[in-house]
């Protein structure tokens, strides 16, 4: 099937690895042009590379919490390549606990970073895309069932997705969707830093595959194709949704 991706250009935060990446690397196989941001230039740059040409990706140092991060992003995106088509937004996961053991602190830092920095992206990228253009957030399946010691996440991944679930109204006249993406457990970089907290990684690994109905961990790159298709044109009439990527972990229809 044919996404219609050919030319079209999309911004990618946290990309220089792990869900962001493997996104980025569905978007280019099928046409697409792409600006990976990361808080690290030089990983940033490096992933770009990976990609290929410059005339395919290009990579840049930005953090989302600073205020003017998408103006400039949508910005790099014009310049390097003339178009903006849409976006997927993903930020690093707030660090592991309960509600309960979490200090004023660590909820005030994650909101800034975690919600707010993910709320500015959203509006900005979703007023800045034309008609047929697509954001995704990058959210968790927090967003319908808690997780164990993720208090945090618990708390602000599901006021996003409301958020989303808002931005697609508002903006779903002029053609633009809007889509959480909902991923469980996946074999990323966060999902070993959160096995190894636990003390005995394999035993945490073998329980998290048990509660999977396929009894496996999925793959980045199953994530990057699902991500691709719903920013893609072929998913035109998609909007307003949140979509587990998660083997059938989350029990809600």
């Amino acid at each position: 099937m044919d996404l219609g991706l050919t030319d079209r250009v999309y911004v990618l935060t946290g990309a220089s690895r792990g869900l962001g990446f493997a996104t980025a690397e569905q978007l280019v196989a099928d046409g697409a042009r792409v600006v990976l941001a990361g808080r690290d230039a030089a990983a940033a740059q490096t992933a770009a590379a990976r990609l290929g040409s410059t005339e395919q990706a290009v990579g840049i140092g930005a953090d989302l919490a600073a205020a003017d991060t998408p103006d400039r992003l949508v910005e790099t995106a014009h310049t390097r390549f003339g178009r903006f088509d849409g976006a997927l937004i993903s930020v690093g996961g707030p660090p592991p606990g309960s509600a309960a053991g979490t200090e004023d602190d660590q909820w005030r830092s994650s909101f800034e970073s975690v919600f707010l920095g993910t709320v500015r992206a959203a509006r900005t990228f979703t007023a800045a895309c034309t008609d047929g253009g697509a954001v995704a957030l990058v959210l968790s399946t927090s967003v319908r069932a808690p997780l164990a010691n993720l208090g945090i996440s618990n708390g602000l991944r599901p006021g996003l997705a409301v958020v989303a679930k808002e931005l697609a109204d508002e903006h779903g006249p002029r053609g633009v969707r809007v889509v959480s993406l909902l991923p469980g457990r996946i074999l990323t970089d966060r999902n070993r830093e959160l096995f190894a907290a636990s003390g005995d990684p394999q035993r945490a690994r073998a329980q998290a595959e048990a509660a999977i109905p396929l009894r496996r961990l999925g793959e980045p790159a199953e994530f990057g194709r699902v991500a691709a298709f719903v920013l893609s044109p072929a998913a035109g009439y998609l909007t307003g949704v949140a979509v587990p990527v998660d083997g059938g972990a989350l029990r809600a229809l």
